[in-house]
């Protein structure tokens, strides 16, 4: 059935993922999730990241990154900002993405030019191929081929010897924008999660949007659909007394070992953060540098 899945779109959801376990590691001044073990990146993993007050656009930059220097093959579905934003701050973080596309470890997908170009008609008279975001100019909302796009650029060649293939999503809510049905997002993830982590036994990490109090219903129903299908949940959040200066607010790390179809609960782990240039640092809540 695997096989089948990714062979072909039917439109029908088949297979699944094996469950992950993820480690955590931290210190007074700094945390870090560990996807590591034994020397090796953890494997079949579905990272969700999820902000609610505050932009987690950080992580982002993190997980982009972290894959890089590990070596891994990257498939970055950028729909939220362009690639000279992502290439600055991914500079900062010591890595260049340009030089990472010529070297064929990055594929990018910019989602702000793909949708100018789709919507006048020149993308495809470009490449002489349908474009990954064809969805918006079709009256149903089927993402195949943005899931061809993401399975072509992450299969292996014969050549290719970088390791664990890796699919990064920013944001997936802005599919919901451009007109995908919920239905339509939450089947593109589970054919990426059939195809890239059991398949190529790849990781896939994705950013969503949410708010508890929103009338958006679609992407409260999408954001909670992959809450019960992730197997690590990174949840930042905004103070809810507003803002502070020492303090940019707090991350909520939630690992499913309830997936793994054990008797235990969920481990959940909170820490406040603050966001500096370079990096992030995170402590346990009232132990910040001002309160200290």
């Amino acid at each position: 059935m695997l096989a089948m899945a990714v062979g072909e779109w039917t439109g029908n959801r088949v297979g699944g993922c094996c469950p992950p376990t993820i480690c955590a590691t931290r210190s007074r001044q700094k945390m870090a999730v560990n996807w590591r073990r034994g020397g090796h990146c953890w494997e079949g993993k579905f990272t969700l990241l999820r902000d609610t007050r505050t932009d987690g656009s950080f992580l982002v930059h993190h997980f982009l990154s972290f894959y890089l220097k590990a070596g891994c093959k990257v498939c970055f579905v950028a729909l939220l900002q362009s690639f000279s934003h992502y290439n600055i701050v991914a500079q900062k973080l010591g890595v260049s993405l340009t030089a990472a596309k010529e070297r064929g470890q990055l594929v990018f997908l910019e989602g702000l030019k793909s949708c100018l170009d789709l919507l006048f008609g020149e993308e495809e008279e470009q490449s002489g191929q349908p474009s990954p975001l064809q969805f918006m100019s079709e009256s149903a909302s089927n993402l195949k081929a943005l899931f061809d796009f993401v399975r072509t650029s992450l299969t292996p060649t014969g050549s290719d010897s970088w390791k664990g293939p890796v699919l990064l999503v920013d944001d997936l809510s802005v599919l919901l924008s451009l007109g995908a049905t919920p239905v339509a997002v939450l089947d593109f993830i589970h054919y990426c999660r059939v195809a890239v982590c059991s398949q190529l036994k790849g990781n896939i990490v994705v950013l969503v949007h949410s708010n508890e109090d929103s009338e958006d219903e679609e992407n409260e129903l999408v954001v909670n659909s992959l809450c019960h299908h992730s197997d690590l949940i990174l949840w930042v959040e905004g103070l809810a007394t507003g803002f502070c200066k020492d303090v940019h607010g707090q991350i909520k790390i939630i690992r499913r070992v309830s997936l793994e179809l054990t008797a235990e609960q969920d481990h959940v782990q909170i820490y406040q953060y603050k966001i500096q240039d370079k990096n992030v640092t995170f402590f346990a809540r009232g132990l910040s540098a001002a309160v200290l």
